[in-house]
């Protein structure tokens, strides 16, 4: 194997955090600001990219890992956490909002799997964090991930996390399934997938599903997630009071908007 073997647990319910066994020497990389806590011992590092490639390839394979990144929207940066003891150490990585933590394991999906751009939370060393372009145009334009994806490719363990309840299908050959845009987490690489319009007028305009729907077809493995981050930043800012007059105090002082005024004052 080329990457780090590394052992996990995965801990909570609707707000779950995983926690990274590291032998003497291991290393395992996390988006900034991912971390929860990590035991003595445990030496943290900024880098450039994943820290996938070796550092022999010079600063222009750096930067090129780091651009990447920075298309797909996240950080240029990423962190290491590497075991300096001589006894096992454990560090601890948190979701950012309500959902699940899915472990994958690379060696047992063909070594790649895709996924929307801020899915990735951590990965052991080694894992390659890359952009996946979309075949098709109307899947850039339209669709609610993006024209660019990320990829996840290596041998081994990788987490993602996901808002809400996850479901997980199995797609026979030739077999489709239909999905908002938003509630796709993740697929193998074999699946296609493509954006279709909805159709009707009515619909379209009324139905209060969005314009497009995510068209997937098998065989392949498919994640869905049942309550997107969009989403439920939009049920938040909706539910939100709105301020009466220019800088004036809230409409309910008892709400989100009266807890701000309090610390505004």
């Amino acid at each position: 194997m080329n990457n780090h073997e590394i052992d996990y647990q995965i801990l909570g319910e609707s707000m779950q955090f995983v926690e990274v066994e590291l032998d003497p020497n291991e290393t395992v990389i996390a988006e900034a600001g991912a971390l929860m806590m990590m035991e003595d011992d445990i030496e943290m590092e900024t880098i450039f990219g994943d820290g996938s490639k070796n550092d022999s390839g010079g600063i222009m394979s750096r930067l090129i890992g780091a651009g990447k990144r920075l298309i797909t929207g996240e950080s240029l940066f990423m962190t290491t956490f590497t075991n300096k003891g001589h006894q096992k150490r454990h560090v601890y990585f948190a979701s950012p909002y309500p959902g699940e933590i899915l472990p994958m394991d690379l060696s047992e999906l063909n070594g790649k799997i895709i996924c929307q751009k801020d899915a990735f939370l951590a990965a052991a060393k080694g894992v390659e964090v890359g952009i996946e372009f979309q075949r098709k145009l109307g899947a850039g334009f339209f669709g609610g991930e993006g024209f660019i994806m990320q990829k996840l490719e290596g041998d081994g363990m990788a987490f993602i996390h996901a808002g809400g309840t996850i479901c997980q299908r199995e797609l026979a050959p030739g077999e489709k399934l239909r999905i908002d845009t938003g509630c796709l987490v993740a697929m193998t690489a074999n699946v296609d997938y493509d954006i279709q319009m909805v159709s009707g007028v009515k619909t379209a305009l009324f139905g209060g599903e969005g314009l497009f729907f995510a068209t997937l077809q098998g065989p392949g493995t498919v994640w869905v997630q049942s309550l997107p981050f969009s989403r439920l930043a939009s049920r938040v800012f909706a539910a939100a009071p709105v301020s009466q007059g220019g800088g004036g105090q809230s409409s309910d002082e008892g709400g989100l908007g009266g807890m701000f005024n309090m610390f505004n004052r």
